[in-house]
């Protein structure tokens, strides 16, 4: 198909498998796709850019809801983790625990926001995250800490642009409310059985596949 557009993927719950981990059914697709692929994630940095090195892809990749990206050998910086900083130092006077133990896998390499369990105390975070003019979006993985003005659709503007795309030129997949903003400046958009509400709600199409499931089934129906 050469005239395939553009995609911009969502990572956990859109290329995994139910249980956890990337469903290798995706590799092949993904990887002969003919048209660029880029990868949206709410992960930190080096997770986005490890998947497309294994994959192999080109190496464009959205991380951290939008506070970082890499396209054309260049990085993106969005977000400010200084602000994220302190107001995690805030959460944990007040009693709060980021619930990841002593080695914090998820938050080391992460540059420009935090993650926090989602067991952690909901109600004591979105306060503190409101005493410093931040938010917290729900990914179903993990609660977010980040600033309001970044997400993964505006920093896919940026990295469209790079790529000599407009936004509206690809078409997005995704489950979470974090791909909302993405499906908001796609072409079209998608979302499988197990997307969150406000990606349902905000998808052109629901699929009747959950996790990569659906996402297959995209991935065929956009290139019929």
């Amino acid at each position: 198909m050469t005239d395939a557009p553009p995609l911009v993927l969502d990572i956990d719950g859109t290329l995994t498998r139910p249980g956890g981990g990337i469903d290798p059914r995706v590799f092949e697709p993904v990887r002969e796709w003919p048209a660029p692929v880029v990868l949206a994630t709410g992960k930190a940095f080096p997770y986005p850019v490890a998947l497309c090195t294994f994959m192999p892809i080109d190496e464009r990749v959205i991380a951290e809801n939008g506070g970082i990206a890499h396209v054309n050998d260049e990085v993106l910086v969005h977000g400010d983790r200084q602000r994220t900083t302190a107001a995690i130092e805030a959460f944990r006077d007040a009693g709060g625990d980021l619930g990841w133990g002593d080695v914090d896998l998820v938050n080391r390499w992460r540059e420009t926001e935090v993650a926090i369990r989602l067991d952690a105390d909901e109600a004591l975070l979105r306060r503190v995250a409101t005493e410093h003019g931040l938010e917290v979006v729900d990914t179903g993985y993990a609660f977010h800490l980040k600033q309001p003005e970044m997400s993964k659709g505006l920093m896919l503007e940026r990295v469209a642009e790079r790529m000599g795309y407009e936004p509206s030129d690809f078409v997005a997949i995704g489950d979470s409310e974090n791909d909302v903003s993405t499906f908001e400046r796609a072409g079209r958009s998608f979302a499988p059985a197990n997307a969150d509400e406000r990606a349902r709600a905000a998808a052109d199409v629901v699929l009747a596949g959950a996790h990569a499931d659906g996402t297959l089934d995209a991935l065929d129906r956009i290139q019929s």
